[in-house]
């Protein structure tokens, strides 16, 4: 008799923590505050003691350099997005208020107004995401891919973070936790990108 965990366990358990640390939000530099945002409609208190909403502590920095995963599997960076604003939204496949918020992104993209780089920050259900998106209500969004989860490191991001850009490739804002893409107060924060 063997007094040790099989690896089958130990995979579950990792599994079960990384799935709740979706939308988790810590009291890191990175997250968002209520005296970033510049109303309260755009911040709303979370239950813990972070904030969910609106980032401006970023504003200006350029986008990063980090490569990520195009449809075809080829490599690419946000630089291939410079000249119109883009709105990136990081997402897994295991995340719930991810996965409710594909929708409004959706729209959003439909709409043509902005650019629309939803990035999967899953790794072991990589080859997934393409019908995944399809059968959430996301078909016309392009399936790119971070399997390296390295965007979501280097950001130090909690699931999901959205981040607007500029056309010159600079950061407007960060948006921490789900929200509605398609509504009036989202319009007027990716307004702030023109």
């Amino acid at each position: 008799m063997s007094s040790g965990l099989s690896p089958r366990v130990g995979i579950v358990c990792l599994l079960a923590l990384t799935a709740a640390a979706c939308d988790r939000q810590s009291t890191s530099p990175g997250q968002a505050n209520t005296a970033a945002a510049a109303s309260p409609d755009e911040a709303v208190a979370s239950t813990s003691a972070a904030q969910v909403g609106v980032d401006r502590s970023h504003k200006g920095e350029a986008a990063p350099a980090t490569p990520f995963k195009d449809a075809a599997g080829k490599s690419v960076t946000l630089a291939a997005f410079k000249g119109k604003p883009v709105l990136v939204n990081l997402w897994a496949t295991w995340c719930g208020p991810c996965v409710a918020e594909l929708p409004t992104l959706e729209a959003l993209a439909k709409q043509g107004t902005i650019r629309v780089a939803a990035i999967s920050q899953d790794t072991a259900a990589a080859a997934k995401v393409p019908a995944f998106l399809k059968e959430h209500g996301a078909p016309s969004l392009t399936p790119y891919l971070d399997d390296q989860m390295a965007l979501s490191l280097g950001w130090n991001a909690n699931l999901p973070t959205t981040i607007l850009f500029d056309a010159a490739g600079k950061e407007v804002w960060r948006w921490n936790g789900g929200n509605d893409w398609n509504g009036a107060a989202a319009a007027k924060l990716i307004a702030e990108a023109a």
